[in-house]
């Protein structure tokens, strides 16, 4: 009898063990569309409660306005810089070697000028018009007309095609979440409650407070900073404007990221003669776009609790190589949480309240 009844425990521990392997295999190629969709459809749920509300609690109406305002706002922009990527690129790379191309003016005369540092500054430009320096420029030139930015180009197009696909599945897959989003949030506090006991209501709290900090903090002022910088670049009439709107993109991940765009552009236009449209666009990335990156985002990401920046960077950087592009949104968010909920589960649990009339043990 105790053969048998371990013969079909063991059989049951097995079948459960195949279930588990098929499930996770046959759900591979969509965790990381189900993971980002869960993480949009949380950090836009109070924009859904809003619309929810305005249509009367239809929820299939509601879901359908919120997958496709997802749909304008998060997809369209990077699918439209996915199919001018390439062209950009060209026309950067003809102003690059147009630019390379011309000989070092003289330095200008306001540059001696210069407290204390003007006349080194100016011994400096005289040096690398002539001499040892001059000949290390010609290289830098050489080598700089040499990059092949045609190729990284097509090859970042063909990454960012695929992960607008991506995303534009995440987004399908939020349209399920907002209209199921009770019966889901129910399962999953279930699941929590199995897992972590009495504490799963704390986890879930910290949860989810940490992806809105991520979610809004690091990736929607991100988007916010490459729109605002992509209208200036636009206003200022720089070639390339979508390539370096996206660039934006990109470095206001990393701390004082976005001046490493705005600025050489500035200098460019200078160099140009576009004295007052240079002007302009220093002016413009300092009030507008640095201001998100100085003021917003320190304070939607301290908002509930401190998140070491470090650990964002290395989410974004990480979650490129692993997953592409995508994984620029799903990095960060999987390594934050994951520090949250290990710092949450090591600090000491609350003690059980007992019951009245029970004496403590």
């Amino acid at each position: 009898m105790y053969t048998t009844r371990r013969v079909e425990m063991m059989a049951g521990v097995a079948l459960l063990t195949l279930l588990v392997i098929g499930t996770v295999l046959v759900l591979r190629p969509f965790i990381i569309s189900l993971i980002l969709a869960a993480v949009l459809a949380y950090a836009s749920w109070p924009v859904y409660g809003w619309l929810l509300t305005r249509l009367h609690d239809r929820s299939g109406a509601a879901a359908m306005a919120m997958t496709a305002l997802l749909l304008l706002t998060l997809v369209t922009p990077f699918a439209i810089m996915g199919v001018s990527l390439v062209d950009n690129a060209v026309e950067l790379l003809r102003v690059l070697r147009e630019t390379l191309n011309r000989p070092l003016p003289p330095p200008p005369g306001w540059l001696e000028g210069i407290p204390l540092a003007g006349g080194y500054l100016k011994g400096k430009w005289m040096l690398l018009m002539q001499g040892d320096e001059g000949a290390a420029l010609l290289q830098l030139k050489q080598y700089l007309l040499q990059l092949p930015l045609k190729d990284w180009a097509i090859k970042a197009g063909g990454a960012l095609g695929r992960g607008v696909v991506l995303i534009s599945f995440s987004v399908f897959i939020c349209f399920f979440f907002y209209r199921d989003g009770p019966a889901i949030t129910a399962r999953a506090q279930a699941v929590m409650e199995r897992l972590a006991g009495h504490r799963a209501k704390q986890l879930i709290e910290v949860t989810a407070g940490t992806v809105s900090r991520v979610v809004n903090g690091i990736l929607g002022t991100a988007l916010a900073q490459s729109v605002l910088a992509l209208l200036g670049f636009w206003i200022a009439g720089l070639p390339g404007a979508m390539l370096l709107g996206l660039l934006t993109f990109f470095l206001s991940i990393i701390p004082m990221g976005p001046p490493l765009v705005w600025l050489p552009a500035a200098l460019w236009l200078f160099s140009q003669g576009e004295t007052g449209w240079a002007i302009f666009l220093a002016v413009y990335g300092l009030v507008v776009i640095s201001s998100i990156d100085n003021v917003v985002k320190p304070y939607l990401i301290s908002r509930g609790g401190s998140l070491p920046l470090l650990l964002v960077f290395m989410g974004v950087l990480g979650g490129l190589l692993s997953f592409g592009f995508i994984g620029v949104f799903l990095g960060p968010v999987i390594l934050a949480v994951a520090y949250a909920l290990l710092s949450e589960w090591m600090r000491p649990a609350p003690p059980l309240e007992q019951p009245s009339g029970t004496p403590p043990s």
